[in-house]
C-alpha cells in the first residue's frame, strides 16, 4: 500500500445541492465521482481520505481539513451556465499544480469527448466567475467534470460515468506511486 494520502471530496453538501438541472444535482453527481474513485483507488491499494460515503458529503470547511498532509486533493463539481451548449472540462487550481490538472482534465475529456477549457484543462483559481475558492487556497483541486446545465453532456456523463472514474482514479494512483 502507498503510503501517500489521495484526498477526494465531493463539492457542495448534504444541505447545497449546487447546480440542478431537472433531478440531477452537483452534489449528487460529485458525491457518485468520489465514490466511484476511491473505489478504484481502493482496487490499487491507495490510502484515499474522502468527505463521506455513499450520499454523505460534509460541507466545505470539513472538506478542506482533509487536505492537509495529502499528496493531493481534488473535489469533484460540474459546471453550470445560462447557455445549455456550453461544454467541457477544467480544473481550477494554484499554478503549482496546472499539469496534474491538465493530466486530470485530459483523462475526463478522451473518455466524454469534452473540449478542454482554459489551459489544456487548467485555470486558476480566480479564472471567470472563481475567486478566492477556499479549497483551492488550501492547496486542492476543483475538477469541474462537465456542464450539468448541458443535456448532452449530461447523458454522457450517465453513460460515461464509470470509465471518467477509472481515469481520473489513474491519474491520481500516478501520484500515489
Amino acid at each position: 500500500m502507498s503510503t501517500k494520502i489521495i484526498t477526494i471530496t465531493a463539492g457542495h453538501s448534504n444541505t447545497d445541492p449546487g447546480a440542478v438541472n431537472g433531478a440531477n444535482r452537483e452534489a449528487d453527481i460529485a458525491a457518485d465521482m468520489r465514490n466511484m474513485v476511491a473505489h478504484y483507488l481502493a482496487q490499487k491499494n491507495i490510502y484515499t481520505r474522502t468527505d463521506g460515503e455513499g450520499k454523505g458529503n460534509l460541507d466545505l470547511n470539513k472538506a478542506i481539513k482533509l487536505i492537509a498532509g495529502s499528496a493531493v486533493a481534488v473535489e469533484f463539481h460540474c459546471n453550470a451556465a445560462a447557455n445549455k451548449t456550453a461544454r467541457g472540462v477544467e480544473a481550477l487550481a494554484q499554478s503549482k499544480d496546472k499539469l496534474l490538472c491538465q493530466k486530470l482534465c485530459k483523462a475526463v475529456a478522451d473518455v466524454t469527448g469534452s473540449p478542454l477549457r482554459g489551459d489544456k484543462g487548467w485555470q486558476p483559481e480566480n479564472a471567470g466567475q472563481h475567486h478566492r475558492l477556499g479549497y483551492v487556497r488550501n492547496g486542492g483541486i476543483i475538477l469541474e467534470l462537465f456542464f450539468i446545465s448541458n443535456d448532452a453532456e449530461l447523458v454522457v456523463w450517465h453513460d460515461k460515468k464509470w470509465l471518467v472514474a477509472k481515469a481520473v482514479a489513474g491519474v491520481l494512483a500516478e501520484v500515489a506511486e
